[in-house]
Protein backbone atom coordinates (compact mmCIF):
# COMPACT_ATOMS: atom_id res chain seq x y z
CA UNK A 1 0.00 0.00 0.00
CA UNK A 2 1.13 3.51 -0.71
CA UNK A 3 1.65 5.52 1.70
CA UNK A 4 1.29 9.66 1.75
CA UNK A 5 4.97 10.19 2.75
CA UNK A 6 5.67 7.66 -0.83
CA UNK A 7 3.37 10.72 -2.08
CA UNK A 8 5.09 13.33 -1.13
CA UNK A 9 8.85 12.09 -2.09
CA UNK A 10 7.00 11.20 -5.59
CA UNK A 11 5.48 14.53 -6.50
CA UNK A 12 8.29 16.21 -4.74
CA UNK A 13 10.93 13.93 -7.46
CA UNK A 14 9.00 15.54 -10.11
CA UNK A 15 8.77 19.03 -8.99
CA UNK A 16 12.43 18.93 -7.99
CA UNK A 17 13.40 17.34 -11.70
CA UNK A 18 10.87 19.97 -13.17
CA UNK A 19 13.24 23.12 -12.03
CA UNK A 20 16.28 21.11 -12.41
CA UNK A 21 15.51 21.01 -16.23
CA UNK A 22 14.08 24.67 -15.97
CA UNK A 23 17.61 25.36 -14.19
CA UNK A 24 19.63 23.28 -17.50
CA UNK A 25 17.32 25.70 -20.39
CA UNK A 26 15.52 22.30 -21.65
CA UNK A 27 13.33 23.09 -24.38
CA UNK A 28 9.81 23.82 -23.36
CA UNK A 29 8.49 20.60 -25.29
CA UNK A 30 10.49 18.40 -23.07
CA UNK A 31 10.07 19.39 -19.65
CA UNK A 32 7.50 17.10 -18.94
CA UNK A 33 9.52 14.22 -19.99
CA UNK A 34 12.32 14.95 -18.09
CA UNK A 35 10.02 16.13 -14.42
CA UNK A 36 8.60 12.79 -15.51
CA UNK A 37 11.77 10.69 -15.35
CA UNK A 38 12.40 12.61 -11.76
CA UNK A 39 8.92 11.15 -10.79
CA UNK A 40 10.21 7.69 -12.08
CA UNK A 41 13.10 7.57 -10.26
CA UNK A 42 11.49 8.45 -7.04
CA UNK A 43 8.78 5.70 -8.09
CA UNK A 44 10.94 3.21 -8.94
CA UNK A 45 13.17 3.78 -5.74
CA UNK A 46 10.36 3.46 -3.56
CA UNK A 47 9.33 0.31 -4.74
CA UNK A 48 12.63 -1.16 -4.73
CA UNK A 49 12.51 -1.35 -1.00
CA UNK A 50 10.20 -4.16 -0.84
CA UNK A 51 11.99 -6.14 -3.79
CA UNK A 52 16.12 -5.49 -3.08
CA UNK A 53 18.05 -5.32 -0.06
CA UNK A 54 20.83 -2.59 -0.03
CA UNK A 55 21.70 0.64 -0.88
CA UNK A 56 24.15 -0.24 -3.61
CA UNK A 57 21.78 -2.42 -5.54
CA UNK A 58 18.32 0.08 -5.35
CA UNK A 59 20.50 2.89 -6.55
CA UNK A 60 21.88 0.36 -9.43
CA UNK A 61 19.03 -1.09 -10.54
CA UNK A 62 17.16 2.38 -10.77
CA UNK A 63 19.57 4.22 -12.48
CA UNK A 64 19.85 1.46 -14.64
CA UNK A 65 16.20 1.70 -15.60
CA UNK A 66 16.34 6.02 -15.86
CA UNK A 67 19.48 5.43 -18.30
CA UNK A 68 17.13 3.03 -20.14
CA UNK A 69 14.46 5.85 -19.65
CA UNK A 70 16.64 8.26 -20.79
CA UNK A 71 18.34 6.33 -23.97
CA UNK A 72 14.30 5.55 -25.96
CA UNK A 73 13.40 9.11 -24.91
CA UNK A 74 16.64 10.66 -26.51
CA UNK A 75 15.87 8.39 -29.76
CA UNK A 76 12.08 9.11 -29.82
CA UNK A 77 12.29 12.68 -29.15
CA UNK A 78 15.67 13.41 -31.37
CA UNK A 79 17.61 15.24 -28.77
CA UNK A 80 20.63 14.32 -26.56
CA UNK A 81 20.27 11.58 -23.90
CA UNK A 82 21.72 13.62 -21.14
CA UNK A 83 18.63 16.19 -21.16
CA UNK A 84 17.02 13.61 -19.47
CA UNK A 85 19.24 11.55 -17.59
CA UNK A 86 20.59 14.58 -15.30
CA UNK A 87 17.12 15.69 -14.28
CA UNK A 88 16.05 12.19 -14.01
CA UNK A 89 18.89 10.71 -11.85
CA UNK A 90 18.57 13.85 -9.30
CA UNK A 91 15.97 12.75 -6.93
CA UNK A 92 19.03 9.69 -6.27
CA UNK A 93 21.74 12.50 -5.60
CA UNK A 94 22.72 10.81 -1.54
CA UNK A 95 22.10 14.74 -0.72
CA UNK A 96 21.92 13.49 2.62
CA UNK A 97 24.23 11.12 3.42
CA UNK A 98 27.12 13.82 2.06
CA UNK A 99 25.63 16.18 4.66
CA UNK A 100 26.01 13.91 7.18
CA UNK A 101 29.91 12.59 6.06
CA UNK A 102 30.91 16.75 6.15
CA UNK A 103 29.19 17.05 8.92
CA UNK A 104 31.18 14.00 10.98
CA UNK A 105 34.55 15.18 9.31
CA UNK A 106 34.17 18.87 10.99
CA UNK A 107 33.17 17.40 14.27
CA UNK A 108 35.98 14.94 14.30
CA UNK A 109 34.10 11.79 14.10
CA UNK A 110 35.85 8.96 12.40
CA UNK A 111 33.54 6.39 12.79
CA UNK A 112 30.32 8.00 11.63
CA UNK A 113 32.63 10.07 9.07
CA UNK A 114 33.77 6.95 7.50
CA UNK A 115 30.39 5.07 7.83
CA UNK A 116 28.86 8.13 5.82
CA UNK A 117 31.53 8.65 3.45
CA UNK A 118 31.39 4.76 2.51
CA UNK A 119 27.71 4.90 1.93
CA UNK A 120 28.04 8.34 0.03
CA UNK A 121 30.65 6.49 -2.64
CA UNK A 122 28.21 3.52 -2.99
CA UNK A 123 25.41 5.30 -4.00
CA UNK A 124 27.19 7.08 -6.39
CA UNK A 125 29.66 4.27 -7.89
CA UNK A 126 26.09 2.74 -7.99
CA UNK A 127 24.45 5.09 -9.98
CA UNK A 128 27.31 5.90 -12.21
CA UNK A 129 27.92 2.11 -12.76
CA UNK A 130 23.99 1.93 -14.00
CA UNK A 131 24.60 4.73 -16.68
CA UNK A 132 27.78 3.52 -18.39
CA UNK A 133 26.50 -0.39 -18.50
CA UNK A 134 22.95 0.79 -19.78
CA UNK A 135 25.06 3.36 -22.19
CA UNK A 136 27.12 0.92 -23.20
CA UNK A 137 24.99 -2.36 -24.30
CA UNK A 138 22.30 0.37 -25.33
CA UNK A 139 24.90 2.16 -28.02
CA UNK A 140 26.30 -1.60 -28.59
CA UNK A 141 22.65 -2.49 -29.30
CA UNK A 142 21.07 0.11 -31.06
CA UNK A 143 23.51 2.00 -33.35
CA UNK A 144 24.27 -0.64 -35.74
CA UNK A 145 20.51 -0.92 -36.24
CA UNK A 146 20.05 2.94 -36.88
CA UNK A 147 23.05 2.59 -39.43
CA UNK A 148 21.00 -0.04 -41.81
CA UNK A 149 18.10 2.35 -41.58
Amino acid sequence: MITVAQILKILSGFVGSFAFAITFNTRKNHLLFASLGGMLSCIFYEFSYSLLSGEFLRNFVVAILIALYSEILARVLKTPTTTFLMTSLLPLVPGGALYYTMSYAFQKDAANFVLYGTLTLQIAAAIALGIIITTSIFQLAINPFLKKI
